[in-house]
């Protein structure tokens, strides 16, 4: 499902002076894994999930998902891998302001020109999932931190991708909310075989996972099985 090589990140910020956010990555990711990743900060989480999500390319190495390099692809390669392979959670939720809680679902479909009665199904379906079936013509503004979160879960689903990789998702969220979403994204894991990747800060979440790749200096440091 997901795996990666000799995975390397460098930035360079001026004469001789490069940041090596990731040094010698491997992973192997099997179909249906929920896994956490953790570390402090400035370890290579959010640049390990940046490449693996298709928002950035490595300096070095290769990654795969499904069988496929995705490392050196284009903007516009990235950009249709992303529509049609990849679901991301944020810690900000990042729902438009002005679109209803179905609308938000329904906006990746639009860009992937599903039709009209085929993105209904599925934004009924998957509102249904997270208990918000009642609350879809709500708009952000109108929702509490967990159900905005619920709304963006529901929406990294409508295009049924073949990873969710999930950033913080209860970094906003109380200790009760959060657990929710956790719970939430282990029923979607046993119910759909839907591969997860997750940052975390949080080691009580972080534990919540099947398994937690632990990171520091750029390096994976330790695997776990929890």
């Amino acid at each position: 499902m997901i795996q990666a090589f000799d995975l390397s990140k460098v930035y360079n910020m001026g004469e001789r002076i490069e940041i090596r956010a990731l040094d010698g990555v491997n992973i192997d990711i099997k179909k249906s894994d929920f896994v956490s990743v953790m570390g402090p900060s400035g370890s290579g989480k959010t640049t390990l999930l940046n490449i693996i999500g298709a928002l950035d390319n490595p300096t070095s190495g290769a990654v795969y998902i499904d069988g496929i390099n995705i490392a050196y692809m284009n903007d516009m390669e990235r950009t249709n891998l992303r529509l049609e392979k990849i679901g991301f959670i944020f810690q900000f939720y990042n729902l438009v302001p002005v679109l209803s809680a179905y609308e938000n679902v329904e906006l990746p479909m639009i860009f992937a020109n599903k039709p009209e009665n085929e993105r209904k199904k599925i934004v009924e379906r998957f509102l249904k999932l997270v208990g918000l079936n009642d609350r879809k013509d709500f708009l952000p503004s109108e929702l509490s931190g967990g159900e905005k979160q619920r709304v963006a879960i529901a929406r990294s689903l409508s295009n049924q991708p073949a990873i969710l990789i999930a950033d913080e998702p209860t970094g906003e969220l109380d200790t009760k909310m959060g657990m929710e979403i956790i719970q939430l994204l282990h029923d979607l894991n046993r119910e759909l075989d839907q591969t997860i990747l997750m940052v975390t800060h949080d080691p009580v979440i972080g534990a919540l996972a099947e398994k937690t790749l632990r990171m520091r200096d750029g390096k994976i440091i330790e695997i776990t099985k929890n």
